[in-house]
Order: structure tokens, then C-alpha cells, then sequence
């Protein structure tokens, strides 16, 4: 939890820094907007909060104006970063190493979720474990995703890999978790590997198999589910702008973690409004229990994913990731 008093302090020093060293202060005059992305996705509780309670645009002010701009998986979500259509946001941390690894221009600012992501299969698949995956067809929200590699790497210790590097196992990818309900219903796909609440939906309404829980998949405690990025580019430029996202971040995990049932009915209406997907209050309240709201952010965690998606074959050079994390700003808040 962060010190609101200390935030205090900070936010003096700096507007004392600012009247003494006359500069800086052109910088947040200089951005009347900031395009801000995130997923309709239970584990994107902070981002949810910052819009829906005003949270952002509170920490803002009135000079700034905190736009939302919704994804439905993580490369459309790079793909805008990379074109300037938004400033930062909320992605799982495989589209941003994915990014980095080819000379994006991202980095990481620290997190806002852990775990979140469930196996399930299509009830009448026959898949009850990992080991039942050989000659079935999988989807997944993007190729390489987060959730993706967590799912393969998984099935490579077994034996079993993806058509796409000659294996027995199919895999569709780009399915939109919000419709991976409806594939299964139609029986377009034997498994999901599902960001929350989606697997947790699947599971209470759609009567899927639970073929690995959050915390059972690979670094499923400790990789973050969502990361909030921004670019060097609009850090180097707007510092303080990305100081005042970022207070408006924590403030956010706090409410998060603090109002439980209030975030819960934030995140369905909003989902509603965007899927026309109303979930059940059940399904919510377990969905809830298989990730956690942070902002701590695991470095060893992202380094071994970004290891794993090598071993894959998404990534065709051995991956570092030095300078990819900078969380400056985060330790200055929270320390």
C-alpha cells in the first residue's frame, strides 16, 4: 500500500521544484489529452477503477484529460501504442516483451495484477489434463500472448507441441475472450487458455473442465497478468504527466483491494457495456480469488517468460529484456 502522506510530500517538493527551477511546468501544458488502453477483463480492476471512479482524471486535474480507450487483446493494444493512438496502459506482459524484443519503444512502470489466467476445456473435448491436449484444438486471446506461452510451455514438458512448430496440437489464436464461451458452445474449440473472469465464467455458466488453475499454470503467482507501460518517448518528454498516472494508478489498487464489491460491479457493468456479457455475481466473486490487485511487479518472472517464449520459437533470438522495467517512479511512491 502506498503513503498518501508521503504522496503529499512529493507532490510539494515537486511544485516547489517547478517554481524554482521554471521548467517542467510547460510540460503538463503541453498535453491537454492522455490516451490511456486497457482490457475489459476482471484482472484489469485498477485501470477499470481509475476510469469508472475518476480516479485518473482526478490525479490529472483539470488542465489534462484521461481518455479511455478499450482492447480486446494485447497486440491491437502494441499496435496503438506503436502508431501514438494511445500514451500508455494496461497489457499483459508478453505483448510488451514481444514488443521490446523487436525495438518497440515501451517500458514497464510496474503492475497491476497477478495470476489470472485458468485452463479450461470444452466439456464434451475429453481434455481433463494437460496430458489429454495431443491431436485437440486450443484458442487463446493473441499468438504469443501472455496466456498463450503460460499454456505451451506447459504442454512442452509433456511432449506436446503446436501445429505451428510441427506438433499434434492445434491452436487458434486471437479469440476474443468474451466470445470463447460461445466457440465452446458451438464446439469450434476443445480448450481456452482464459484470462479472468472469463475461465471462471466458462467454468460456473458453460459447464467447461478446469484443466490447470492460476496458480498451478507456469508462474502463474508471480508473473503479472497486467503490467501498466507507457513509452520512453512519453516518459522522457512528460514526466510528471506519468507521475500523476501513476499516483492515479495505486490510488486505484487501493480502492481495488479495499472495495471488493464495488469493483466487482464496475468491472460487469463496464464488461456489459462492451460485450453485452452481464456475468453472474458468482461467477465474479470466484473469478476475484484467482488472481491478486498489486502493483509489485516480479522481474525474474518476466525474464523467465520471455525465456519460455523462446524455447517456443515466438521469439527467434535469445531474449533480454535489460532496461525493459523501469520502476523509478513506482519506489519513489511506495518506499
Amino acid at each position: 500500500m502506498f503513503n498518501k502522506k508521503k504522496l503529499g510530500l512529493l507532490a510539494a517538493t515537486f511544485t516547489l521544484g517547478l517554481v524554482i527551477a521554471g521548467c517542467g511546468a510547460d510540460d503538463n501544458q503541453q498535453v491537454e489529452e492522455v490516451d490511456i488502453g486497457y482490457f475489459p477483463n476482471l484482472d484489469h480492476a485498477a485501470g477499470i477503477v481509475s476510469k469508472e471512479e475518476g480516479i485518473m482524471q482526478d490525479n490529472l486535474g483539470s488542465e489534462i484529460t484521461a481518455n479511455f480507450r478499450n482492447f480486446p487483446n494485447g497486440n491491437q493494444f502494441i499496435e496503438a501504442l506503436d502508431n501514438g493512438q494511445i500514451d500508455m496502459g494496461y497489457v499483459g506482459p508478453g505483448p510488451a516483451i514481444n514488443y521490446y524484443l523487436q525495438g518497440g519503444d515501451v517500458t514497464i512502470l510496474g503492475a497491476a495484477a497477478n495470476g489470472a489466467t485458468l485452463i479450461v476445456s470444452n466439456e464434451g473435448s475429453d481434455i481433463k489434463d494437460l496430458e489429454d491436449f495431443d491431436g485437440k484444438h486450443f484458442g487463446s486471446p493473441g499468438n504469443g500472448c501472455t496466456h498463450n506461452v503460460q499454456l505451451e510451455i506447459m504442454l512442452q514438458e509433456l511432449g506436446l507441441t503446436s501445429e505451428r512448430v510441427g506438433g499434434t496440437v492445434k491452436h487458434q489464436s486471437g479469440v476474443d475472450p468474451a466470445n470463447s464461451a460461445l466457440m465452446f458452445d458451438q464446439d469450434q474449440m476443445d480448450a481456452y487458455t482464459a484470462p479472468e473472469p472469463w475461465g471462471t465464467y466458462m467454468v460456473e455458466e458453460h459447464n467447461a473442465n478446469v484443466v490447470a488453475e492460476w496458480d498451478e499454470v507456469f508462474l502463474g503467482e508471480t508473473l503479472p497478468s497486467v503490467v501498466l507501460v507507457t513509452s520512453n518517448d512519453f516518459l522522457e518528454n512528460h514526466p510528471e504527466v506519468v507521475e500523476q498516472v501513476m499516483k492515479g494508478h495505486l490510488e486505484s489498487v487501493e480502492f481495488a483491494q479495499e472495495n471488493k464489491e464495488k469493483t466487482l460491479s464496475l468491472a460487469n457493468d463496464l464488461i456489459y457495456e462492451l460485450s453485452q456479457n452481464k456475468l453472474p455475481e458468482e461467477v465474479l466473486m470466484k473469478s476475484w480469488e484467482r488472481f491478486e490487485v498489486t502493483e509489485q511487479i516480479h522481474p525474474q518472472s518476466l525474464e523467465d517468460w520471455a525465456d519460455a517464449s523462446y524455447e517456443l520459437e515466438f521469439l527467434l533470438e535469445e531474449p533480454d529484456i535489460d532496461g525493459l522495467i523501469n520502476t523509478e517512479i513506482l519506489d519513489n511512491l511506495t518506499e
